[in-house]
């Protein structure tokens, strides 16, 4: 045991300036991460501003039961949440790495720093901005529609037809992310080892094969950690991207009422705060949950790609 205890002291003063290093980041996130969580037990609170969080009453799940209360709400805004979100995983991780692999293509080196450039702008732009290009394309009166009077079709009321709006909501996520996700997918690419390349090329491999054995096998391991962060908020909806975009039309309810909007419109009526931190929690650890059991399939097919 003290040899033990000696071993450890010695290791720490050796890694002491690491230690120290990190100790601004580690402050940082115990003030905004870990000391705020106290402030969870608003949810089993009926707060209200005189007593304050902790001297309000208890109240137990109460704050939960108003998110069930109405199942046919519930079960549409938990549906929509993880079919959009399912979808922007899939299709978003699909078209980041063929962006990828696109540009890792290309040789002149003013036309792949361009088209980076192009495709990585649309990120920078916030949803409001896109929501209104969005309108001035599907409106009535729209780009989308004059198009289609001109060639002889009616024109569609996309903002009266919810049918349509999960892949409008693809679509444009697709547009301001994938530029985004593919520089990560190339910086993967860019740290394969040149040698893999050399050799195929030797034992007469196309481009096509050197891409679909040593490029996409590489690329898995990226590919399962940012899905692994993606999946765990699989229960968290853009309401920004939903509201901006529906610009937050009734009719489109259906098919674009995600959690998050649920619960804005319920608190925009009853002001129960506590009732959105319940919904929180309930997103949080439905979250946590589906990332422990990711990850533990992504452990039985292979360890070295599990996070944790």
């Amino acid at each position: 045991m003290r040899v033990f205890i000696q071993n450890r002291w010695r290791n720490l003063k050796y890694d002491f300036p690491f230690y120290l290093m990190a100790l601004p980041g580690i402050i940082v996130m115990l003030l905004f991460n870990y000391i705020p969580m106290s402030g969870l037990v608003v949810v089993f609170k009926n707060y209200n501003a005189r007593d304050g969080i902790y001297g309000s009453p208890w109240v137990g799940l109460q704050n939960f039961k108003f998110f069930f209360k109405t199942p046919a709400s519930a079960i549409r805004a938990t549906a929509n949440t993880i079919i959009l979100n399912f979808m922007f995983i899939v299709a978003g991780t699909v078209m980041a790495i063929m962006l990828a692999l696109f540009l890792n293509e290309v040789k002149n080196r003013v036309f792949k720093k361009t088209s980076q450039s192009i495709v990585f702008l649309p990120y920078f732009l916030s949803w409001v901005v896109i929501g209104s290009i969005l309108y001035a394309l599907l409106s009535d009166k729209g780009s989308i529609n004059t198009m289609l009077q001109s060639l002889g079709f009616d024109k569609v009321k996309w903002y009266a037809s919810p049918q349509y709006w999960r892949i409008i909501l693809l679509m444009t996520n697709l547009w301001k992310f994938s530029g985004y996700s593919s520089v990560i997918y190339l910086a993967a690419i860019a740290g394969i080892d040149i040698t893999y390349y050399e050799a195929a090329t030797v034992d007469g491999a196309s481009r096509a094969r050197q891409v679909f054995s040593i490029t996409i096998p590489f690329l898995i391991g990226t590919v399962i950690i940012l899905t692994l962060m993606n999946i765990g908020r699989i229960l968290y909806g853009d309401m920004q991207q939903i509201m901006a975009q529906t610009r937050n039309n009734p009719i489109l309810i259906p098919t674009t009422d995600i959690i998050d909007t649920l619960v804005y419109r319920s608190i925009m009526t009853s002001r129960d705060f506590a009732f959105a931190s319940a919904i929180n929690l309930y997103q949080s650890i439905v979250g946590m949950c589906i990332v422990l059991l990711f990850n533990y399939l992504v452990k039985r097919y292979d360890e070295d790609y599990r996070l944790f």
